[in-house]
């Protein structure tokens, strides 16, 4: 084929502009189509095999009506252009099969998987596709070369709470991500939870709706589930994933609580995805409410139902026996599958997720949900497992890094004083009110009777019930990092905001008793990370859609985020990345937080210097000293200066290098980001033991 003919000008800004017009607001009736294709295609990545240099994913598509089995057939050749004006592309079509049949409103629903099992070669390449005949110019996606680490994209809540007032966001973030993917090309799409917002069950489920609203809870926690409540609980999700993953259809609670967000669908069909899941994915808080209402017959059945359609829609398999997808489903080699027992709620197991992004380059999507109960996340069991797995496959990744997803950031301030005052004896006058309906109607959520943020706070990691198991996976990570060389960098979301949190060796700062020994390890510490054993980024992408915290709560978290001694040998704190406004001028005081919508990228430092107009974009180089912060157009990274080197990284070679792309204004339909840097460096060291001594709520000696 003619070069020409190959590398078309596929253009996202000029082609999906007006998809942005209109994305805060919605028809008032469901885009669902009575037939045909209703959904997808939706890619999802698997693995990529860098020994046997093989490339493996899925494709999804749905179709309503009379069976219909579309044909997926595409174009496999290089992604960048070279000399040659004859270039090799490989035509041929992708194997599908039946998985899951469905009803829909007495219509049969068909959802069909196609198997994407590609060869990767030594230059990266591009796949077009189409489906029965039809190649949309968004129809494309990209292969790594067996010798290159991924770009990923890192994002969460990926919708709206049930009362925002949409009209306030005028843009969409998922036409940035778009615009951004023409010249980056991301090889993958890390989703961190909340994907989908179903809180709207309360709404849309009348017979569950009825029983939430229920004031007398002897009857409430007695009610036994009817087949026609389990019914309009299993509509609701399936039709809600169609309409949000089909479209980007999503009504809530007020009539200024609506969206479009088509450049979501698009996203769908040129980035394979990597899923796991978080509670809006299921319903606000689940997992997180007392053990007793979480075994309610009616809570069960939601998050049974919330599991199925995740399975199905995130994750392209089914758990349904009938199905026969058990292979998929259980023994695919991406699964960690968690307590053989499984979930005392939604009953089936964990799946947590491991795969490959380059050479030197893993993924580790722990699945923090499904086996979640109020005191607990994983079972002792699952953890074993996870290690396990996790040891044997990084065991010869020295030098590399592994991205951790965990949905709900572990180092977060500590706000151990709100869950006091929420669970005090002294609220329980205003709580008995709240709930009859007398006063504070919004006070206590219509579950359990608990105060309506408690939830939220017991979520996280340094909620007192889970201080132990978050501390014991920490020290973990470290162990686990530190023996093999491997720098382990967490991914987060779910708070609504950006931040970067930090675990580091500790800076000794006793100077009047300090040992020559100690100042030297205080200048290897600042000087050498790429020696630091204990050093672990959170970086929190917080949200992609939904509305951020006002600046009161960024000011809360600024005056939390003090250091805290994690262990003897470890501090914890936050890196002040976002010193300035998005204008690159005025200075913001809540240096640590930033309250506006926002997603982040993950790109080797390799690619960066190899793509052009990266390299021109963020202005740095191999042996640059530099502290996190604000690049724009008239401003690159600051170079170190002496009085900030604790807070200065270098850009390596075989390093990441992070950005987090801030809205810089929510009312602009051109949906322009502005970015805030933070370079990640690799790993050159091992220790076969580390010291905890010191860990609070562990018995470590």
């Amino acid at each position: 084929m003619h070069a020409t003919n190959w590398f078309d000008d596929w253009n996202p800004e000029a082609l999906y502009r007006d998809d942005v017009t209109g994305c805060d607001d919605c028809s008032e009736t469901s885009p669902i189509p009575k037939s045909g294709i209703i959904c997808g295609p939706i890619l999802r990545l698997i693995n990529m095999d860098f020994k046997e240099k093989i490339y493996e994913g899925s494709i999804m598509v749905v179709v309503r009506g009379e069976e219909n089995f579309p044909k997926i057939t595409y174009q496999l050749g290089p992604s960048l252009p070279s000399e040659d004006e004859d270039i090799e592309v490989n035509e041929a079509f992708f194997e599908g099969k039946l998985f899951h049949k469905d009803i829909l409103k007495d219509d049969n629903i068909w959802f069909y998987r196609y198997e994407i099992k590609l060869p990767m070669s030594n230059y990266e390449q591009m796949v077009k596709y189409a489906v029965d005949g039809t190649m949309e110019p968004h129809y494309r996606f990209f292969v790594p070369s067996f010798t290159q680490n991924s770009n990923v994209i890192s994002y969460s809540c990926n919708g709206f709470s049930l009362s925002v007032d949409t009209s306030k966001f005028k843009g969409s973030l998922w036409y940035d991500v778009l615009k951004k993917h023409r010249y980056v090309h991301y090889h993958a799409i890390l989703g961190g939870g909340d994907q989908i917002y179903s809180d709207n069950i309360k709404l849309h489920a009348p017979n569950f709706k009825a029983w939430l609203e229920t004031k007398d809870p002897i009857k409430k926690y007695n009610t036994q589930t009817t087949e026609e409540t389990k019914e309009q609980i299993r509509q609701f999700y399936l039709e809600h994933y169609l309409n949000w993953y089909g479209y980007g259809h999503w009504y809530g609670s007020t009539p200024k609580s609506k969206t479009t967000q088509k450049c979501f669908v698009k996203s769908l069909a040129c980035i394979p995805a990597i899923n796991v899941w978080d509670d809006h994915d299921i319903i606000d808080g689940y997992g997180s409410y007392n053990d007793s209402f979480m075994k309610t017959e009616n809570f069960l059945t939601v998050g049974r139902m919330a599991y199925r359609y995740y399975m199905l829609f995130q994750q392209h398999v089914s758990a349904s026996k009938q199905d026969g997808d058990e292979y998929a489903y259980l023994k695919s080699k991406q699964w960690i599958l968690g307590n053989e027992k499984g979930s005392p709620y939604i009953g089936e197991r964990s799946h947590s997720i491991f795969s490959w992004l380059g050479p030197k380059m893993a993924m580790l999507g722990l699945d923090c949900r499904t086996e979640r109960k109020l005191h607990e996340i994983f079972s002792e069991r699952s953890y074993s497992l996870i290690w396990e797995r996790v040891e044997r496959e990084i065991k010869n990744l020295k030098g590399g890094h592994l991205l951790l997803m965990l949905g709900i950031p572990i180092a977060y301030p500590r706000l151990v004083w709100l869950e006091w005052l929420f669970t005090s004896k002294l609220l329980a006058p205003i709580k008995y009110l709240s709930k009859k309906g007398i006063f504070a109607s919004g006070f206590v959520n219509e579950f359990n009777g608990d105060v309506e943020l408690l939830d939220d706070l017991n979520d996280h990691w340094c909620a007192r019930h889970h201080k132990k198991e978050r501390n014991y996976l920490i020290m973990k990570l470290q162990d686990i990092g530190a023996k093999y060389g491997v720098r382990i960098t967490i991914l987060s979301g779910d708070v609504h905001l950006a931040s970067v949190g930090r675990f580091r060796a500790k800076i000794h700062r006793h100077h009047l008793i300090m040992s020559e020994e100690k100042e030297k390890e205080n200048t290897r510490i600042i000087e050498e990370p790429t020696k630091d054993v204990r050093l672990i980024f959170n970086i929190i992408a917080s949200a992609i859609v939904n509305t951020p915290p006002p600046d009161a709560m960024a000011t809360l978290l600024q005056k939390r985020s003090r250091l805290h001694h994690f262990d003897l040998e470890t501090d914890e704190d936050a890196v002040p990345i976002f010193a300035k406004e998005v204008d690159g001028v005025h200075k913001r005081k809540e240096s640590c937080f930033m309250n506006k919508r926002n997603w982040s990228d993950i790109i080797p430092i390799e690619n960066l210097l190899n793509n052009p107009q990266l390299s021109k974009e963020l202005g740095v180089k191999v042996g640059d000293i530099v502290i996190p912060g604000i690049i724009t157009e008239q401003q690159k990274l600051q170079k170190l200066e002496n009085d900030d080197q604790i807070n200065s990284y270098p850009v390596t070679s075989g390093g990441l290098f992070t950005t987090i792309h801030v809205e810089r204004d929510a009312n602009q339909t051109n949906s322009q980001t502005v970015s805030y840097c933070l370079p990640i460096p690799e790993l050159t060291v091992t220790c076969e033991r580390l010291s905890h001594k010191g860990i609070k709520h562990l018995n470590i000696t």
